[in-house]
């Protein structure tokens, strides 16, 4: 085992702050490199996948969902939590089609990031899906108020440049994909 990273913190006591259906917010007592003993609180939220899904013809599947927290209609790709157990690319495609009613005959694992490592334990894993095709059953959450469309690649693109697509996650999958997702070789 190789010796700590000299600016790791020490945590001294851990216990859950907050719990509610989704996350949980976690208060710890922490020893700092200088010595000092401090609180830090963070968010314990399960990984994540998020699909790129195309279809046969290249459109990609998107949907529209009720984002409370921001009190709008938020239009991106569709994401949602992994289950206690279950592997990732079987959560992506399990979230696929319960959001949107697609199957993909080919899923891709293209990155995996942590998108809020100073906040939240969140990891979030993006993959490319193809040969997509409207032939699942959408199986929505109490809480999820969808709707399903598709649009072209490009026009997602210059979306983001127009401040027209602003979910972060499916931001981060788009602009990965293309910059490296050729070069990752996952077209």
């Amino acid at each position: 085992m190789s010796d700590p990273d000299p600016l790791a913190w020490e945590t001294l006591e851990s216990n859950t702050a907050y719990s509610c259906p989704g996350f949980e917010v976690v208060h710890e007592r922490v020893r700092l490199p200088d010595g000092t003993e401090t609180g830090f609180d963070s968010v314990a939220d399960p990984a994540a996948v998020v699909v790129l899904g195309f279809t046969p013809e290249g459109e990609v599947v998107v949907i529209e969902e009720w984002r409370q927290a921001v009190e709008r209609m938020s239009r991106g790709l569709p994401a949602g939590t992994v289950e206690p157990g279950e592997e990732v690319e079987q959560a992506a495609r399990r979230e696929f089609e319960e959001e949107t009613g697609y199957i993909a005959a080919e899923m891709e694992l293209l990155t995996t990031v942590e998108p809020l490592n100073g906040l939240a334990d969140s990891v979030h894993h993006h993959f490319v899906a193809h040969g997509c095709r409207p032939t699942g059953s959408r199986e929505l959450d109490d809480n999820e108020s969808i709707r399903v469309d598709t649009a072209e690649y490009d026009d997602l693109l210059g979306a983001l440049a127009n401040d027209d697509l602003r979910d972060g996650r499916s931001a981060l999958c788009l602009l990965y994909h293309a910059r490296f997702g050729a070069e990752s070789g996952v077209p």
